[in-house]
This record gives structure tokens, C-alpha cells and sequence, in this order.
């Protein structure tokens, strides 16, 4: 499945236009995980913890889009946005949302 920010893809044709597809994921950041990167804000420094989570929890999400955009009969997604927010109690949640429009290349 060819995934792409833009609009177009160079050297290929959209036959046909299949709708637009979502992926979500929802992540929880523990409290072993909040005292690792308490760690690193202290003494300064990327925090590799909320880093893994937060790709890990993109690429879930971008996984999750493209199946819905197979099982519509797309081979490619266009147009693709990714969007993070944090939610819940204390803001002790990660969501990320990806969006893009399914479609067929030729």
C-alpha cells in the first residue's frame, strides 16, 4: 500500500476514488513511564520513552488506515494527515488520528 502526504504521485494515474479512511489509537502512558522521562526533563535530554510510544503508536494507526483502505479495494492512500492529541484524567492519554483518501492507481 503506497501511502503519501501529497495530493498526486508522480508517474501514476488515479482510476478511481474510494473514500476517505481514518486510523486511531489510543495509548496510555504509565506512571514507569512518566518517572523515566521525570528523569529526563530533570536532566535534560530527549526522552526515547514517549518517543518509542508515540511511533509506536503511529505506525499502529498509519496499519490500521491502510487495512481499511484494502478492504475497500484501494491500493494507495493520498493526501495522508497525521494529528496527535492528548486526553483523559491529567492528560495521561496519547491519540493519534491519521487520515487520507483511498484510492486506485493505474
Amino acid at each position: 500500500m503506497l501511502v503519501t502526504t501529497t495530493p498526486v504521485v508522480a508517474g501514476k494515474e488515479i482510476v478511481e476514488y474510494k473514500g476517505i479512511v481514518f486510523g486511531e489509537v489510543v495509548s496510555g502512558v504509565n506512571f514507569i513511564k512518566d518517572m523515566f522521562s521525570g528523569i529526563t526533563d530533570i536532566l535534560g535530554g530527549r526522552s526515547g520513552t514517549y518517543e518509542n510510544e508515540l511511533q509506536e503508536a503511529r505506525e499502529k494507526a498509519l496499519e490500521e488506515m491502510c487495512s481499511r483502505a484494502a478492504r475497500m479495494g484501494a491500493n494507495a492512500v493520498i493526501g495522508v494527515d497525521v494529528d496527535y492529541e492528548v486526553l483523559g484524567k491529567e492528560n495521561g492519554m496519547l491519540m493519534v488520528s491519521v487520515s487520507g483518501t483511498a484510492v486506485v492507481l493505474k
